[in-house]
């Protein structure tokens, strides 16, 4: 049985929408996947292949320069770079969200999650191959603990995908990977300049690797958490606009 429900309150000009609470409307499943499956190929396209490409070289080069020296370098500066190696590879990712037809995509039936997910789901596999390739690539005695590494790397693309989730929330820029990398890039900076303590970049062996590592577990959370946040689609904003013949101004929604 369909039903009418309003979307919005504004009286008796409402809109009105059909929908069908047993599924057989346009919300059904088999016409959800015929849309993802209509709008995978222009969002495959309009990926940020150039600078995922840019990026994930320039970090698997940066694991690769530890075999350069004749013997083996520690595991100690193996997770140095690593590091460094994980948060070129965050660069790259907070470009994903870029999209020039974003105000397009916006009028398809799919919600912003759902084109948001359709994005990452295509870069995240490739992103892990990625990642797996930087660790094979330092010699053994280099290589850092995986477990610990790999949760630093995850925590820190997952900043990156909040901080360009939030961009796309916050303003109506088409492209935002520029501003969450440069927001990235601060975090890092502060990141470095905190003491071992309370800090993020702690080494193998000392005293603090085990509480730097929760925190990692943390931060990683709260990306997470406020890229679920951020997802959904802009709240709308009320603007005034004035009529062509000078009369009384109406209020509109954005």
């Amino acid at each position: 049985m369909r039903r009418l429900t309003r979307t919005d309150g504004h009286g008796g000009g409402a809109v009105r929408r059909v929908t069908d609470p047993d599924g057989h409307g346009p919300t059904s499943r088999p016409r959800l996947r015929a849309l993802l499956r209509s709008l995978a190929p222009p969002v495959w396209r309009s990926l940020p292949r150039l600078t995922l490409t840019a990026t994930a070289g320039s970090g698997l080069l940066l694991a690769a320069s530890t075999r350069l020296p004749d013997r083996a370098p520690g595991e100690d500066l193996g997770l140095v770079v690593l590091r460094l190696t994980a948060l070129t590879g965050a660069v790259g990712a907070a470009f994903l969200l870029d999209d020039p037809a974003r105000h397009t995509t916006a009028a398809t039936p799919l919600g912003r999650p759902l084109r948001a997910g359709l994005r990452l789901a295509m870069a995240v596999p490739l992103l892990g191959l990625w990642w797996t390739a930087a660790l094979l690539l330092l010699p053994g005695p280099t290589r850092p603990p995986v477990a610990p590494a790999t949760l630093e790397a995850l925590a820190t693309a997952g900043g990156a995908i909040a901080l360009a989730t939030a961009a796309v929330r916050l303003t109506d820029g088409a492209q935002v990977g520029r501003r969450a990398a440069t927001w990235l890039g601060a975090a890092a900076a502060v990141a470095v300049l905190l003491p071992a303590r309370w800090g993020l970049l702690a080494l193998p062996g000392h005293r603090w690797w085990e509480e730097t590592h929760l925190r990692w577990a943390v931060l990683l959370v709260v990306t997470l958490v406020s890229t679920a946040l951020c997802t959904p689609e802009p709240l709308r904003r009320r603007a005034v606009r004035l009529r062509p013949s000078g009369g009384a101004p109406s209020r509109g929604v954005r």
